[in-house]
């Protein structure tokens, strides 16, 4: 008897300790949980399952193992949160799978991500032909991001030109100018610095986020702008 009420305190204990954990760790969907944060949370659902399945094993044990895992995760995020290249080793990055109608097989290898992945996806986002899908971007969690065309079509069937909407890249993310999104623009570091400039932004890194709009102006959010 006693041994069951040792491990029903080990559950209600455990329980509550997960609880506060996940709420320090901070909130976040399941489908939006980078690859280390779902390993993180399997390793502390197995410890938690030892310490339940095994009531020899000392709780200290667990409780000290548990904690440094939410650490070490709150660590890593505050660390992604100062450092983009941290960010993109923890979380990764999105990929652009379809550009412009266009599909991109060397990246999609690149990815180990093949077609029946990608029919599906589409089929998920009820997209019927991938010639009316204009960007498809692999973000980091595996969900497929699907940009279509708009309904109106010329006569042989492709989308007309006034149509053509082209997908929102961030130019500057926390500070740090992204190079790879202003050569597909064909733009150059320079330029962008320069538009900013005649905008009255001389400093970069104090900018949270930029883009460029439909109408060719750029959208500026500066950091801890009230």
């Amino acid at each position: 008897m006693d041994g069951i009420w040792t491990v029903v305190l080990r559950i209600v204990f455990l329980y509550f300790l997960l609880l506060i954990v996940f709420r320090v760790m901070g909130k976040r969907e399941i489908g939006q949980l980078s690859i280390l944060d779902f390993v993180i949370l399997i390793m502390i659902g197995e410890l938690a399952v030892f310490s339940i399945e095994d009531p020899k094993t000392p709780m200290l044990r667990s409780i000290l193992s548990i904690g440094v895992l939410g650490a070490l995760q709150v660590a890593l995020s505050y660390l992604s949160l100062k450092n983009q290249k941290i960010r993109r080793y923890t979380d990764g990055t999105p990929t652009t799978i379809i550009d412009k109608g266009k599909i991109d097989e060397e990246e999609m290898r690149r990815q180990r991500y093949n077609f029946n992945d990608l029919l599906v996806q589409l089929r998920e986002n009820k997209v019927r032909d991938i010639s009316d899908v204009e960007f498809a971007v692999l973000e980091p969690t595996g969900k497929l991001s699907v940009y279509q065309y708009k309904d109106t079509k010329t006569d042989d069937g492709l989308p007309s030109p006034e149509q053509d909407v082209d997908l929102p890249m961030p130019l500057i993310l926390d500070g740090e100018v992204q190079e790879q999104n202003l050569q597909r623009l064909r733009k150059t570091p320079l330029w962008l610095r320069q538009q900013l400039r005649d905008l009255g932004y001389k400093d970069v890194k104090a900018i949270s986020y930029c883009s460029m709009q439909r109408d060719g102006s750029l959208f500026i959010d500066m950091k801890d702008e009230k």
